[in-house]
């Protein structure tokens, strides 16, 4: 009942923001910044073709429209497919391609292993954000995990790039990067305790049992990293060198 209350919330705001940009296009005013970065990748594809129909002699304010028309279109589509499980699914096919070509663009060796490493426990987390209405009530509690959760994949990311980027000489007299390590060791402790609550979350849903199931399967694979993860920072942290071996 609160998910339905909750869409329609959802609908009746992106109508009206719909009736705001129509009305934009019909003065043919409006502001428009060159620029403007654009990050979530539902909104980069409705940026695509912006300006079809439109004449060459279109105005800032009528493309403008134009754009926000498109950019509410696909978060309105996006809300829609998030209400069932086939829509997580396709969501989450579509964002793992995505995600893929991101990792393949990296040009820097260490950082595009780096995150091809942990590309997995990034889909795992984007994935629980998907769900969010799927677990009704909890939904809320879940975005607060999983967002948390990929705030310490960034900062994984960048340690493990700094490993991985350590030369095979520097690292054959110094050693491991142990202040890499012990920033990784930190994050694997807190996401423990994160997925010890989505756990208990997961228990707690009132929502279906395949529902259930796609939860357990993300955990898992967070669970499953956070294992490789420490795994690595030990494996850091013994690699002494020849300078750390003299001293022992």
């Amino acid at each position: 009942m609160m998910g339905m209350i909750k869409m329609r919330k959802i609908i009746t705001v992106l109508f009206v923001l719909f009736l705001m940009s129509s009305m934009v296009f019909a003065q043919g005013q409006g502001v428009h910044e060159p620029g403007t970065g654009i990050e979530n990748p539902e909104i980069k594809e409705a940026g695509q073709g912006t300006g079809q129909g439109l004449s060459e002699n279109a105005t800032p304010g009528e493309i403008a429209a134009m754009q926000a028309g498109e950019v509410i279109a696909a978060q309105l589509r996006k809300q829609l497919r998030m209400q069932t499980p086939e829509g997580v699914r396709e969501l989450i096919q579509e964002r793992r391609q995505l995600m893929q070509q991101e990792v393949e663009a990296i040009q820097n060796r260490a950082r595009q292993r780096a995150f091809q490493n942990q590309n997995e426990v990034r889909m795992a987390v984007h994935e629980l954000l998907d769900m969010e209405t799927l677990v009704g009530g909890l939904g809320p509690q879940v975005r607060e995990i999983a967002r948390n959760f990929n705030n310490s994949i960034k900062e994984t990311i960048n340690a493990e790039e700094r490993i991985q980027a350590r030369g095979g000489f520097r690292r054959l007299f110094v050693g491991g990067d142990e202040v890499a390590a012990t920033e990784i060791e930190e994050r694997v402790n807190q996401n423990q305790e994160r997925i010890q609550k989505l756990n208990q979350l997961r228990e707690e849903c009132s929502c279906s049992e395949e529902v259930k199931a796609m939860m357990q399967e993300r955990i898992q694979l967070m669970q499953q990293e956070q294992q490789r993860l420490r795994e690595l920072a030990q494996s850091e942290k013994q690699s002494r060198g020849i300078i750390g071996w003299l001293w022992k």
